[in-house]
């Protein structure tokens, strides 16, 4: 780790053709962080994790995560970081042990070590009694549990998870947000979150960043960024923040 620093990024910029999706971003995040990354679809988030998890390379700029230079290091970030991309996939006829072992094995792990870790991700998420049922037969919420499991199974320093509540139900989205504080608090794992649910965020996250059309506009904590826009919650911030308050006058008068 760099001086305490998972992320650490310098005038990070990549264009597709004439779109520039991320505009020279000038970010840190530090170790142990519950970081959320906020703006509107298109802003920009996703494109910016599929660079820092080293899926994808930038148009200019530098970056390092946990301590490894981005351009040289790619093979071994993937091997410290998680990622939980928003719309995975699974092997539907693989059991939910099944699919742990294999993404433990592409991970360079096996034998009891595996077995445990594997044993306590599904209790912890409440699968232990369906856990030898194929995932054919699981419910969207009962797969993203898996996929959540698959993300940490390997213990990354740096975990990336883009909307990783949003096909689960609110007892289940609790146990999330208790496992994200917990890990990051306990074992200094960072979490980089890509959201739109900002009661989400503003209860797991204390570190703020939103973006708008690939440009960073505002970040810090979630009461600094509550009291810049003189807002009353972190949703009436952000709504200020990119421009999207509902003109309640109009609605009521649309007849």
């Amino acid at each position: 780790m760099n001086n305490g620093v998972s992320i650490q990024t310098q005038q990070l910029n990549k264009r597709f053709g004439p779109v520039h999706a991320v505009r020279n971003l000038d970010l840190e995040v530090r170790q142990g962080s519950r970081f959320g990354f906020l703006g509107p679809n298109g802003a920009g988030k996703t494109t910016t994790v599929r660079i820092l998890s080293g899926l994808l390379k930038q148009s200019s700029g530098t970056a390092t995560v946990c301590g490894r230079p981005l351009d040289s290091k790619r093979n071994e970030i993937k091997a410290v970081t998680g990622l939980l991309p928003e719309t995975p996939g699974t092997y539907s006829k693989l059991s939910a042990v099944e699919f742990l072992e294999f993404i433990g094995a592409l991970n360079g792990q096996n034998g009891s070590e595996l077995d445990h870790r594997i044993d306590s991700l599904l209790g912890l998420l409440g699968l232990e009694t369906r856990q030898d049922d194929l995932l054919e037969s699981y419910s969207s919420g009962m797969k993203q549990k898996v996929l959540i499991a698959s993300t940490l199974l390997h213990d990354p320093k740096l975990v990336f998870l883009d909307e990783p509540t949003s096909r689960l139900d609110p007892s289940v989205s609790a146990v999330v947000k208790e496992l994200i504080q917990i890990l990051a608090e306990e074992t200094a794992t960072t979490f980089f979150i890509c959201t739109h649910q900002t009661s989400f965020a503003e209860d797991v996250c204390n570190q703020i960043g939103i973006i708008i059309e690939g440009e960073l506009v505002i970040e810090g904590s979630v009461d600094e960024i509550i009291h810049a826009a003189k807002a009353k919650n972190l949703e009436d911030a952000y709504l200020r923040i990119v421009g999207s308050q509902v003109d309640r006058s109009a609605l009521l008068n649309w007849r």
